[in-house]
């Protein structure tokens, strides 16, 4: 039993499910403007496009998140803290920037979204002892 890989792993849990609706959202978004798109399309949307450049932030977050948990060195505590910190700055911090609008944005369309982000945000509360 590993707590703190355990703990990278519930908050990676989270923010994929987080992901997974933004980029539902983009993707409606631009099929609605340029027809459907095939889910091999997708990925090199996701990849290339502007339209979803602001999604990338938070994939890259997702992969080293997922980097570390897959990792065989030991976590530390640190570590990990580190990884929420990043998490937090990205979907709460007061920073502009694109995503920070978009996400915003996305938050104000969606309850699906806004649960996500409840369900991410509740990590970030303390634990009771």
């Amino acid at each position: 039993m590993d707590p703190e890989r355990d703990r990278l792993r519930e908050l990676s849990t989270r923010l994929l499910r987080l992901h997974r609706l933004l980029l539902d959202g983009e993707r409606l978004a631009y099929e609605t403007r340029h027809g459907a798109v095939a889910a091999g399309d997708l990925f090199r949307l996701v990849l290339d496009d502007p339209q979803f450049a602001w999604l990338r932030s938070l994939s890259a977050l997702i992969a080293r998140i997922d980097a570390a948990i897959d990792a065989e060195d030991a976590l530390g505590s640190h570590d990990v803290d580190a990884a929420f910190r990043e998490v937090y700055r990205l979907l709460k911090g007061g920073e502009g920037g694109d995503f920070r609008v978009k996400y915003h944005e996305a938050l104000q369309r969606s309850p699906d979204v806004v649960m996500a982000h409840a369900a991410v945000s509740k990590l970030f509360l303390p634990s009771p002892r």
